[in-house]
């Protein structure tokens, strides 16, 4: 993970409702989605946590995914719970 502080919308348990707020899946309350993450921190698969991700380093949010040929550029909060080339770094 980035040397960023992590926010509950990095975490496998929030459930984002709109672009200020979300809710927890284990508590069952609402949660502002860039508040401090609880002790239940699950991390979510994003591209940034991606051992295949190479941060672009003059633009701050993008990057390059290295397990594709074309080597695509991408989000580094891109959700990739769904790609079958996602490692965990």
């Amino acid at each position: 993970m980035s040397k960023k502080a992590l926010k509950h919308h990095d975490c496998r348990n929030f459930a984002p409702v709109d672009v200020a707020k979300g809710i927890c899946h284990l508590c069952k309350k609402m949660v502002q989605i860039d508040s401090p993450v609880c002790e239940n921190f699950v991390e979510l698969a994003k591209c940034r946590n991606c051992a295949n991700f190479t941060a672009d380093k003059n633009q701050e949010t993008m990057g390059t995914c290295e397990a594709e040929k074309t080597k695509p550029w991408t989000f580094e909060d891109l959700i990739a719970v769904n790609c079958e080339l996602y490692k965990s770094k």
